[in-house]
């Protein structure tokens, strides 16, 4: 598994009280990591800090308004590319039976393109199929780590780091056109209640399940653990 994909994974869920407890031990996953360099680990080790410190409320509040209320940062990566098209439903379909047919079956409400989902699939990946997806979604990543960078977001650095283990240099031509477009103000209320109206697809087990299962990717941290072990066979 790669504990690094794992802890950008967590870095990206929603917060919990337990995802704060865990800090410390995804800081130690960055710091012993040598594909990250110093800067990047620096800019990840002050998001864990923020993470772990702060008022959870507050840091929950952030979230929502940065990555639930703004399409241009949604973590949905087929936001970005097929918007609510026709196109976007056969995507999720085919994404879904990928992750299926490596014997991975999330526990969440989330869509199957939703970026932290992803990031777990692909920690139980090859090194070469990890890079050759997020190589394929370089230029989604980039665009969303630039809009973060606008806000002056410590989530930025995920992305960075993200981009970083891509192993490519983002289509820099692709990005500006992404880039081109308006940021979404996550205060217009209004616009927000539009999006809300429109007809959503739901896949997975539990459309009612609320957040991430959190712990349940915590355990799976450590693949020794006991937890890990009951988790892994619950899976099959």
């Amino acid at each position: 598994m790669d504990r690094t994909l794992k802890a950008l994974s967590l870095l990206l869920s929603y917060p919990t009280a337990d995802l704060q407890e865990a800090m410390p031990e995804i800081e130690a996953v960055f710091s012993a990591d040598p594909r990250l360099d110093p800067a990047l680990r620096a800019a990840l080790q002050k998001l864990t800090k923020s993470l772990g410190q702060g008022d959870l409320y507050d840091l929950q509040e952030r979230y929502v308004m940065l990555f639930d209320r703004s399409r241009t940062l949604s973590l949905n990566l087929f936001e970005h590319v097929h918007g609510e098209s026709r196109e976007r439903g056969g995507a999720m379909v085919s994404l879904l039976e990928t992750y299926r047919a490596g014997g991975f079956h999330p526990v969440t409400s989330e869509l199957p393109d939703h970026l932290p989902v992803l990031l777990e699939f692909l920690s139980t990946r090859t090194p070469e199929d990890a890079r050759e997806i997020l190589a394929d979604a370089a230029h989604i990543l980039d665009a969303i780590r630039a809009r973060l960078a606008r806000r002056e977001s410590e989530y930025a650095a995920v992305l960075a780091a993200l981009s970083k283990l891509a192993g490519i240099k983002a289509d820099a031509g692709v990005v500006a056109d992404m880039l081109a477009q308006p940021d979404d103000d996550p205060t217009d209320l209004e616009a927000l209640d539009a999006v809300w109206e429109e007809t959503e697809v739901t896949f997975g087990p539990d459309p009612q399940a609320g957040c991430p299962q959190v712990r349940e990717m915590l355990t799976r941290l450590d693949p020794q653990s006991p937890d890990a072990a009951r988790a892994a066979q619950a899976a099959k």
